[in-house]
């Protein structure tokens, strides 16, 4: 308990280091850390939670930062992908992890001021970004650009991964599609693995949960950035299921959960309640009528996430 005061301390939050019992004030603390991150509230440290808490820990030019298979996670991250979204450079999303659009938007960044263009942030390389960004602070991301001008709208293959009565029906409408794939009851990390590897256009989630009052849809969000095409596919879910006078209550909500933050391209996680037949039905519906347009290119048209 002592580890975890000290990490919400450090972070600014006002906890007594010392204190040795959970009480209703670190709870209530511990909640407004997962409000900032994007988490479920819950007031549990778990492990998604403390991994956060870890990684808000890093402050850019606390650590050296380089793209490896196990990839580097952290605010510095976050923030080195900001500044080089600011500069027109592009990481891929503000998500804190050092991939592989990172690693190539440090390099052209690098070989732009005649650095070594090794892709890792060297001290030489903070102190230009540092240098470059005194002299010229411009206040949108090319990130945030390219997502807003609609650049490359996403078509292709699907995922449709999850568990439960709903997950069920759309799998038995959507089996014959070749287009679709249907991952059963798979953890997120070989969800997120599965859809990286096959470049898939859109990742949908579906998972029964219980106190939940209908349905909610959830898309990439964070303290940095959001994503503004999972924002439109579940809106446009949201209103299709809204045209039914007696469809179930649908909410619409950016959060980071890892799901979200695995998947490299365009997701929605959707959690529900106890639905009935009909509410399944009306579903399953829309659902279908939104994956064929991400399949197909048609009238309706997304943003691409910027990645």
């Amino acid at each position: 308990m002592g580890a975890l005061h000290e990490r919400l301390r450090t972070l600014g939050y006002d906890v007594d280091p010392s204190h040795l019992d959970f009480d209703g004030s670190t709870l209530a603390v511990v909640e407004a850390f997962q409000r900032s991150r994007g988490l479920p509230l819950t007031g549990v440290v778990d492990a998604t939670t403390w991994e956060r808490l870890d990684e808000a820990r890093w402050q850019l030019g606390d650590r050296l930062l380089f793209f490896s298979s196990h990839p580097q996670r952290g605010d510095d991250v976050a923030e080195l992908q900001v500044r080089l979204a600011k500069l027109g450079f592009d990481p891929g999303r503000i998500d804190g992890i050092f991939g592989p659009l990172l690693y190539d938007a440090l390099r052209e960044f690098q070989r732009n001021r005649d650095l070594d263009a090794s892709g890792a942030l060297t001290k030489a390389t903070l102190q230009e970004l540092s240098r470059v960004r005194g002299a010229h602070e411009p206040s949108s991301l090319v990130t945030d650009a390219r997502d807003l001008a609609g650049f490359t709208v996403t078509t292709g293959a699907v995922v449709i991964s999850g568990v439960g009565p709903l997950y069920d029906e759309l799998a038995a409408a959507l089996t014959n599609r070749r287009e679709v794939h249907l991952l059963a009851d798979g953890p997120h990390e070989e969800t997120a693995a599965f859809a990286n590897h096959h470049d898939v256009a859109l990742v949908l989630s579906v998972r029964p949960l219980d106190g939940v009052d209908g349905v909610h849809l959830h898309y990439w969000a964070s303290y940095r950035s959001h994503s503004r095409r999972g924002e439109l596919i579940a809106s446009s879910l949201a209103s299709r299921v809204a045209r039914f006078a007696d469809g179930p209550r649908v909410e619409v909500t950016g959060m980071a959960l890892p799901i979200l933050r695995e998947t490299k391209m365009t997701t929605v996680h959707l959690e529900h309640g106890n639905l009935s037949q009909q509410g399944r039905h009306q579903l399953v519906t829309v659902t279908e009528g939104l994956v064929d347009e991400v399949i197909h290119r048609t009238e309706t048209k997304y943003p691409s996430e910027s990645q």
